[in-house]
């Protein structure tokens, strides 16, 4: 065992990092029930060409860019010693951890993060068009993005100090962002705001979800590293936000609509799991349900802004 290793640690982050991976797969039955069914073949391999694609652009020069020393010291870009991950052998050691475990931990951070947006343009995008969108956004967006935060030279840790736990503006912040943009270049669906486009199959929207919320848990308490005490924290405020994410939902729905959803218990849970991810290990339990309760009733009437403003979020990223 190299010296540095911890083999507890190890052992999390090696179950971390398959949980997040498979939260794509339940991202694309997330999206795929959410669509009508003439997309759901589409919209499913669009996650799973996520997969591969930023896979590929991670090893060959994602991860040294983003998490390589710092180009510069203007805490913008990680440097290219690390091209083709070359350098990093299996006694190579990040923390308590070995290095090659911490980046395929970020990886599929980096993985999921592209195949969300994919909801914001769902049945208006080509799959190869969308291939190639992949790996260029993958390093002209993410990788930046991830240095500035995750990186301890970058400028937004570096800096402004700020905390983001486990990648709220890496992952969640920076997808929504670039779903509108791209919604807004492409325009909207043909027969938007004229018909329903209902999702095709609620079962599957369901399954996708329950298979993010146990991602999750790999999603944020894989972010403390460790076996500890503060993934332990970072894993009950996801279970507690999920939660009071999915009952604010339901409550908003009760008293606008008249009934609560399927969909929207789905929707609820997802914006409880999002709203927390940033700050998972630093607030309390209290903390927690407050946030999560929160992103369930505003995240609810957020997405029908697509309709106020003429946007066309499929899927509902951006709300």
């Amino acid at each position: 065992m190299p010296t540095g290793i911890d083999t507890g640690d190890t052992a999390w982050l090696l179950a971390s990092t398959a949980l997040v991976l498979l939260m794509t797969p339940g991202l694309a039955l997330f999206y795929g029930g959410m669509v009508r069914t003439k997309s759901v073949l589409n919209m499913i391999m669009m996650s799973f060409a996520s997969i591969a694609v930023v896979t590929v652009v991670w090893l060959l020069a994602g991860y040294t860019l983003a998490f390589g020393p710092d180009m510069g010291g203007w805490g913008l870009l990680g440097g290219l010693q690390h091209l083709g991950m070359r350098g990093i052998t299996p006694t190579s050691v990040t923390g308590h951890v070995p290095t090659l475990l911490f980046a395929a931990f970020q990886l599929t951070f980096a993985v999921i993060t592209v195949a969300l947006i994919s909801g914001a343009i769902a049945d208006r995008a080509r799959f190869g068009a969308w291939v190639a969108f992949t790996a260029v956004w993958t390093l002209l967006v993410y990788v930046p993005v991830a240095h500035w935060v995750f990186s301890p030279g970058g400028w937004i840790l570096h800096r402004l100090g700020a905390l983001d736990f486990a990648g709220g503006t890496v992952v969640e912040v920076n997808c929504g962002a670039s779903g509108l943009a791209l919604a807004l270049l492409l325009g909207p669906r043909l027969g938007f705001r004229k018909e329903a486009m209902r999702p095709h199959n609620l079962p599957l929207v369901l399954l996708g979800a329950g298979l993010l919320w146990f991602g999750w848990f790999g999603f944020n308490g894989g972010s403390a590293l460790g076996a500890n005490g503060l993934a332990a924290a970072a894993l009950m405020n996801t279970q507690a936000a999920g939660c009071t994410g999915l009952l604010g939902w339901l409550m908003v729905e009760k008293r606008r609509d008249g009934h609560a959803t399927t969909l929207g218990a789905a929707s609820g849970a997802v914006a409880g799991l999002v709203a927390i991810t940033p700050s998972c290990g630093s607030v309390d339990i209290l903390g927690a349900l407050l946030i999560g309760l929160a992103a369930g009733v505003v995240c609810s009437y957020a997405v029908s802004w697509k309709y106020r403003l003429g946007y066309d979020d499929s899927l509902d990223v951006v709300g």
